[in-house]
């Protein structure tokens, strides 16, 4: 597919489709759904069905709540038969995404419709709908979302050719799945290590200083607790990773593996065994709690809190002072922990009969410096564009770019669905004291491996 995207072969695609639909009316329908279907072939290869996975109380690819949208029609439904259509679960971007296909219009005559659909309904739809060639012929997902949509056939690989070097690497590594990249990459994510700039002004470089300053806050009645912990799992991983734990380890080809289970590894019970000590020294409650651990950070009261973009708002109403910076590391010296990465792009329905448009309104349009800024002007999340990215210049964006410069792409492969509840468990086990660190990870690992072996 190298050469599919040279200019004169999209348009002379663009004209042919016209001529043939002209001349000899369901000929051209054929001729463009054979051309198509033979790039399918080439470039999907069988994936075994896989379950879905299920992500519990995990903010990082979710915007915030929005109203749940009826099912979007598809482009000839919504009276255009040559019309791309795009389905967006985030309102954010709607308008400059519209400006961008009338751009797209303008050079090659071809509308693109760009309909905000809720992300659930997108997954429903594009599940159900791919096979017959109905949904849209593109859609943003949040990476961790892909899993299942390769896993049946769904999506199709897209080569973003020399232009793979513009984007962040990890944001490459987010939308690639069996080592084919099936997304075209916008926007990444990740939290930050937020202080409060009145209790700390300078950020520490260790987890031992943070507990330091934590306990003199709390011992002179300064603060009530040293850090805001919102749970024990996804938004305090920097502090596993920093002691070098994961998830799921890779395999030869550098995919993620279930096979490679890192729950129980050292740096996983390191990390653990931190918050047991704040636990036990009266540091943090046992309670551990999401909405709590941000009341205590807004009013003031913990100097600390490991969170997302998403709190920014909340943060600002309540006038505390705030920076955002790197994760601290183990040790003097050591790599400072990285959270995970969530990436948002757009994948393309293997069985559209616009295929190769979509993929060409995407390539040439949304993914240059001019378009990917135009999406971060219009909303400004970190972008995927490398250049973009290393640009940002107002304190939020740079904080969270700089506590996500090493940041990882969260698995996308179905086995992550059955981490969520087994690390939650190995948590509450963990601060209520029934289980050591150790023998509560254990645990999650079993749990995780079972539930495995019964979807399988």
């Amino acid at each position: 597919m190298k050469n599919l995207w040279k200019g004169t072969f999209v348009v002379g695609l663009v004209i042919l489709m016209f001529v043939m639909a002209a001349c000899g009316g369901t000929q051209g329908s054929d001729t463009a759904d054979t051309a198509e279907e033979s790039v399918a072939e080439e470039t999907v290869a069988e994936e075994p069905t896989a379950e879905e996975p299920v992500v519990e109380e995990e903010p990082m690819e979710e915007a915030p709540a929005e109203e749940e949208a009826a099912p979007a029609e598809s482009g000839s439904e919504s009276g255009d038969d040559n019309a791309l259509v795009l389905w967006v679960y985030d309102d954010g971007r709607i308008g400059v995404l519209t400006e961008l296909g009338q751009q797209f219009e303008e050079e090659y005559g071809i509308p693109v419709i760009i309909e905000a659909v809720d992300l659930g309904e997108i997954r429903n739809q594009m599940m159900l709908g791919a096979a017959s060639g109905e949904g849209p012929d593109m859609a943003i997902i949040p990476h961790d979302n892909l899993g299942p949509l390769v896993e049946n056939g769904v999506v199709a690989p897209v080569d973003l050719g020399d232009k793979a070097g513009e984007y962040l690497p990890a944001a490459i590594d987010g939308f690639t799945y069996n080592s084919d990249l099936y997304g075209l990459p916008l926007a990444v994510e990740n939290i930050g290590f937020f202080r409060n700039t009145d209790m700390v002004p300078e950020a520490p470089t260790t987890w031992d200083e943070v507990f330091a300053i934590g306990q003199e806050l709390v011992d002179s009645g300064e603060a009530d607790a040293a850090v805001g912990l919102p749970d024990l799992g996804y938004n305090i991983y920097p502090l596993y990773t920093s002691f070098g734990g994961y998830i799921f380890g890779r395999d030869d080809s550098g995919n993620f593996t279930s096979d490679d289970i890192g729950m129980n590894t050292d740096g996983m019970v390191q990390g653990l065994t931190f918050v047991k000590s704040l636990i036990d020294d009266g540091l943090v409650s046992e309670n551990i709690d999401w909405e709590a651990a941000h009341v205590l950070f807004e009013t003031g009261r913990t100097p600390f809190i490991m969170t997302g973009p998403w709190a920014i708002n909340r943060f600002q109403t309540a006038g505390v002072p705030y920076a955002i910076s790197a994760f601290p590391a183990a040790e003097d010296g050591g790599e400072p922990g990285y959270p995970f990465m969530g990436v948002q792009g757009i994948v393309f329905n293997v069985n559209s009969p616009n295929l190769l448009l979509a993929q060409t309104f995407a390539l040439e349009t949304i993914a240059t410096e001019a378009g990917m800024q135009a999406i971060f002007d219009a909303e400004p999340r970190p972008s995927a564009w490398r250049t973009i990215f290393e640009a940002a210049s107002d304190p939020d964006t740079a904080g969270f770019n700089a506590a996500g410069v090493n940041a990882q792409p969260m698995p996308s492969i179905p086995a992550m669905g059955f981490v969520w509840d087994a690390w939650a468990n190995a948590g509450t086990l963990t601060a209520t004291g029934e289980m050591e660190p150790a023998e509560a990870l254990q645990s999650a690992v079993e749990q995780i491996q079972t539930q495995i072996a019964d979807s399988e």
